[in-house]
């Protein structure tokens, strides 16, 4: 199903769709909804540039036609993406991008491609009832958050920008609309190897696992197995990136199968938060009544989610499903202790521990800690700052955070005694993170057209190790009333 082309950009853009052509299965040709009166709210420069767009062109009626798909470059082949997922644990045999259309591939400055994407370009065939646009607030959420996680050092989809569209969105109120344009290592996701698994055509399954090789994991394709070998290959990149969310306090919100990325990207902003004070059990979605998603689960997720993956790619694992099995479980197995030394290493280094130091020694040391910080309620984020002020000798801003004083001496005392670094320790704590209250205050001001508080907290956590002056307000920990009551919503 398509519908004709809209007007063509006047650009040298050329977009490629490798996708499109080698995966024509689970690519449905479609356009975006036209705009009315669309205004660039955020535009990213420096991403822009790595995939070789001009800046100021994408600041003209043609540019900002690219960044919401109303105009495309001659020969683009813009589509609709197919894929499958579970979620909340539960099978949706046809998900696709009902809100979302990929524009094409660009080739960044190292060669590699990066698919161009909108998020809110209008309704699809996999809308599944939905409008297929997007709301100026969620648009800006993405925006500043997977910039943060760049700047972080997190693996992540790339917001290119946000464009309002001049087309009023119906939610609970009605809101203004907007584009995202963001660019990505691809849109591969667990959900599309569901998808192709289902249809129950070998060929296929094989196309889009040579096809996620070629594009993410090149090495695969001289193993003796090489879906055995992707499958490895997404296990490592996954257990290290959810570490890395661990370590931050990230909670995505919603990992469901069709969220999980093949090139472990962070891939989709909706009710993601940070932690304000620590708690394993932390929920901040409103649509994850079960806890599903809260931050201490999100590790088993990730290996559950790795685990239906590997059930697509049993039969190119071996034609022998009871041979298959063994060798896929095996693989699997490997995420829990890549994942556990992923984050005790974080750990160590957010500690500034010593190279060499007993591992037995380190674990007791962290586990202790975060008994302590959960007890007390303790901000995430700020202590790790705090505990390099006590590395320089000044012990009261991270001991006056704690309840039990005799306890959090008593620790401080055998973590001093061991020469932690402090400026190893300042190299990997960020001051600044995308503070919920913070963010919710951008966004309900870019929501009634004020952008200043948007760019302000861009700006800050754009720089996240550095302490800036002037900045002390995106450093703080949210109030606790706020803190106690945040909720997240997923975008739609």
């Amino acid at each position: 199903m398509s519908i004709a082309p809209a007007q063509t950009a006047t650009s040298t853009v050329s977009l490629q769709h490798r996708f499109a052509t080698e995966l024509p299965e689970l690519a449905l040709s479609w356009q975006a909804v036209e705009t009315p009166q669309p205004r660039l709210l955020a535009l990213n420069g420096p991403v822009a540039a790595a995939v070789g767009l001009d800046v100021d062109w994408l600041r003209t009626p043609e540019g900002v036609g690219l960044l919401t798909g109303t105009r495309v470059p001659d020969g683009a082949a813009p589509v609709a993406q197919a894929y499958a997922g579970h979620q909340f644990g539960g099978y949706s045999p046809r998900l696709g991008d009902g809100r979302a259309l990929l524009l094409g591939e660009l080739t960044d400055g190292a060669g590699r491609l990066r698919d161009l994407h909108l998020k809110g370009s209008g309704r699809t065939p996999f809308s599944r009832g939905g409008d297929g646009l997007a709301a100026v607030g969620p648009m800006l959420r993405e925006y500043v958050i997977s910039e943060a996680m760049h700047a972080l050092g997190v693996p992540t989809t790339r917001s290119l920008a946000v464009v309002s569209t001049g087309r009023p969105v119906q939610r609970e109120t009605l809101l203004p609309g907007a584009v995202l344009a963001r660019v990505a290592a691809s849109h591969l996701r667990v959900g599309s190897f569901q998808y192709a698994r289902a249809t129950g055509d070998p060929e296929l399954l094989r196309r889009l696992t040579d096809h996620a090789i070629a594009r993410h994991h090149p090495a695969a394709a001289d193993a003796e197995i090489p879906a055995l070998a992707l499958f490895e290959a997404v296990v490592a990149a996954q257990a290290t990136l959810v570490a890395r969310w661990m370590l931050l306090g990230f909670i995505h919100g919603v990992m469901n199968t069709d969220n999980m990325t093949i090139s472990g990207e962070t891939i989709d902003y909706g009710p993601c938060a940070f932690l304000d004070a620590f708690d394993p059990t932390t929920v901040y979605s409103s649509i994850d009544e079960g806890g599903r998603y809260q931050y201490r689960n999100q590790p088993v997720v990730a290996e559950w989610n790795l685990a239906r993956f590997a059930e697509t790619l049993l039969p190119l694992i071996d034609a022998d499903q009871e041979a298959a099995v063994p060798r896929a479980v095996a693989v699997l197995e490997t995420f829990r202790p890549r994942y556990s030394d992923a984050w005790s290493a974080g750990m160590q280094a957010k500690l500034g521990l010593p190279d060499g130091l007993d591992e037995a020694v380190a674990a007791a040391l962290i586990d202790d800690l975060l008994v302590q910080m959960q007890r007390s309620h303790v901000d995430h984020t700020s202590l790790f700052r705090r505990l390099a002020l006590a590395a320089r000798d000044d012990r009261e801003p991270a001991r006056g955070e704690f309840l039990d004083l005799a306890a959090i001496d008593a620790w401080l005392d055998r973590w001093l005694a061991l020469g932690p670094d402090a400026d190893a320790m300042d190299r990997v704590n960020p001051v600044v993170i995308p503070r919920n209250h913070l963010v919710e205050e951008a966004l309900a001001a870019g929501t009634d057209g004020d952008l200043a508080p948007f760019e302000q907290l861009l700006d800050a956590v754009s720089a996240p190790f550095d302490v800036r002056p002037g900045l002390e307000r995106y450093a703080e920990p949210a109030p606790r009333d706020f803190a106690s009551s945040y909720r997240t919503f997923c975008g739609t």
